[in-house]
C-alpha cells in the first residue's frame, strides 16, 4: 500500500487512551446535583473520565508517571454548552476560528450551530474534533423552511454557488417535497438535527418531525414557525424550541401568516409572568421533555439594540418579555438550555454565553446552580449528547472547566476561569490571554 502523507498537524488533539492525568483537590459541581463536593479527585484516561472519587479514597491502579494536577480547592464545573451559535453566516473562516478559540478557553466544550453554510461548518467540526484547531465540539443543523423564506439575504450568503432552498443544508419544503429524500439529504451533511425555521404550517412541521425521527435525527425548531404557533410546534414532537420571545405568539394579537408579517406583541400581557396560555404550553413542554433554547439575552446585544431610540426601545421591551417568559418557564419546570445567537466583539475576552448565564440569574431569577445545570446537562440533552457530555461522571468525555472562584455564589465568577479540559486536552486561560496581548 502506498504510504500516505501525514496530513495537517493536530496540535490540539485529545490524548490517546492510556494517557492518564489525576486532578486532585477539586470542589466539584458535577452537573447532576446542586452542591459542590469539596476534596474531589478526577482521573482522566485519554479523552474520557475514568474515575471521580473523594481525595481520601484509594485510586485505581495508575501508571507510575501519570501527571498530577493539584487544584487546591479550585472549583470544577462540567464543560459549558452554547446551544445557539451561528459560525458561518456568512462564512468567514478566520473569524469563526477566533470565536471557537475564545469559546474553548472560556470553558465552552460544545456548541450547537443552528444552521449555516454547512460546507464550512462541517470542516470546522472536523477540525476541532481531530485537533487541527482549538475549539469546542460542534453539533449542527440543516435547515428546512417554506419557499417564501428563501428571499432572505442570509440564505443567499450560506448557499453561494448554488440556489438557496435547493441545497441539502438549506431546503425549501413544499407540498410536493418527498420528505424521505429531503431528510436523507440533510443527514448526508452529517447534521445532527433538522432546524425547522419559518413559513410552514402545523401539518408540515409534524410531518418533517415524524420523518426526521424515523430516520434517527433530532428536530430543533423555532418556537413559532408562522403560521404554525408554539403549541402546534410543541405538539409536532420537536426536541427543542428556540427563542423565548416567540412563545408570545401562543396568544397572538392577530393571525400568524408568515415569518415576515408577525402581528404585534402585547408585552403587558406577559409582564406578570403568569399568563395562562403559556402555563398550559409549559405544562405540555414539561410532559414531553421539550427543551427551551431561550436565547434570552440576545436583545441586549449591540446589534439588536441598534442605533436609534426606536430600535433601543424595541430591544428593551423584548428583553423584558424574554425575562418574564423565561422565568415563567423555569418556574413551570421546563428544561432551559443556554444559547446565545450572537457573539461579543472580537476584542472582548469572554464570549456571549457568559452574558446569557448572567441574564438567567439576574433577570430571570434562576439560582446559580440551576443556571449551571442549564449550561451543562440540559444543554447536552438539547444537543443529543447527554450520554457523553453535560456532567463530570466516569465514562463521559473529560470536559470540564476549572475556576478560581465559586460560581454557585455568583455566576459572574465564571470569569475566574484558569483551565479548560476538553476531551482530556488542557487549554489554559493564561495561554489565551498571553496570545491576545
Amino acid at each position: 500500500m502506498t504510504e500516505l502523507p501525514p496530513g495537517a498537524p493536530t496540535p490540539w488533539a485529545a490524548p490517546s487512551a492510556g494517557s492518564v492525568t489525576v486532578y486532585r483537590g477539586a470542589a466539584l459541581f458535577d452537573g447532576t446535583g446542586d452542591r459542590a463536593r469539596p476534596g474531589t479527585t478526577i482521573v482522566t484516561d485519554g479523552a474520557r473520565i475514568h474515575t471521580v472519587t473523594d481525595d481520601g479514597d484509594p485510586l485505581p491502579q495508575l501508571p507510575a508517571d501519570a501527571p498530577r494536577v493539584e487544584l487546591d480547592g479550585r472549583f470544577v464545573v462540567p464543560g459549558l454548552i452554547d446551544t445557539h451559535q451561528h459560525l458561518a453566516t456568512p462564512p468567514d473562516r478566520p473569524a469563526a476560528e477566533a470565536v471557537l478559540r475564545r469559546l474553548v478557553h472560556s470553558g465552552v466544550t460544545a456548541v450547537r450551530d443552528m444552521a449555516d453554510d454547512l460546507r464550512q461548518i462541517g470542516d470546522l467540526a472536523r477540525a476541532t474534533l481531530v485537533g487541527e484547531i482549538p475549539g469546542p465540539d460542534i453539533r449542527y443543523a440543516a435547515l428546512m423552511a417554506g419557499p417564501s423564506f428563501f428571499d432572505d439575504p442570509r440564505t443567499h450568503e450560506v448557499s453561494r454557488g448554488a440556489v438557496p432552498g435547493a441545497v441539502p443544508w438549506m431546503q425549501a419544503v413544499t407540498p410536493e417535497t418527498d420528505l424521505r429524500i429531503a431528510v436523507a439529504l440533510a443527514r448526508g451533511t452529517y447534521a445532527a438535527a433538522i432546524k425547522v425555521y419559518a413559513d410552514l404550517d402545523a401539518e408540515t412541521v409534524a410531518a418533517v418531525t415524524a420523518e426526521a425521527h424515523r430516520q434517527g435525527i433530532a428536530v430543533w425548531a423555532h418556537a413559532a414557525v408562522f403560521p404554525a404557533a408554539p403549541g402546534e410546534v410543541v405538539a409536532a414532537g420537536v426536541d427543542s424550541v428556540s427563542h423565548v420571545t416567540l412563545l408570545a405568539f401562543e396568544d397572538p394579537t392577530g393571525p400568524l401568516s408568515s415569518y415576515k408579517a408577525k402581528p404585534p406583541v402585547d408585552h403587558a400581557r406577559f409582564s406578570t409572568g403568569d399568563d395562562p396560555r403559556l402555563a398550559a404550553l409549559f405544562a405540555e413542554m414539561r410532559r414531553r421533555g421539550t427543551v427551551l433554547d431561550a436565547t434570552a439575552s440576545m436583545w441586549t446585544s449591540d446589534e439588536l439594540r441598534g442605533d436609534t431610540a426606536e430600535s433601543a426601545e424595541r430591544a428593551r421591551l423584548a428583553a423584558e418579555l424574554a425575562a418574564a417568559v423565561t422565568a415563567q418557564a423555569h418556574r413551570a419546570g421546563v428544561g432551559i438550555c443556554t444559547g446565545t445567537d450572537f457573539e461579543t466583539e472580537p476584542d472582548d475576552p469572554f464570549p456571549a454565553l457568559y452574558g446569557e448565564l448572567a441574564f438567567l440569574a439576574d433577570r430571570c431569577g434562576m439560582p446559580a446552580a440551576e443556571v449551571l445545570r442549564s449550561a451543562t446537562l440540559v444543554g447536552a440533552r438539547a444537543a443529543g449528547t447527554e450520554a457523553d457530555m453535560g456532567s463530570v461522571e466516569a465514562g463521559k468525555l473529560a470536559n470540564f472547566a476549572v475556576l478560581d472562584e465559586d460560581p454557585l455564589q455568583d455566576i459572574a465568577h465564571l470569569r475566574s476561569i484558569s483551565l479548560t479540559v476538553k476531551r482530556g486536552r488542557r487549554f489554559t486561560r493564561a495561554d489565551f490571554e498571553k496570545d491576545a496581548q
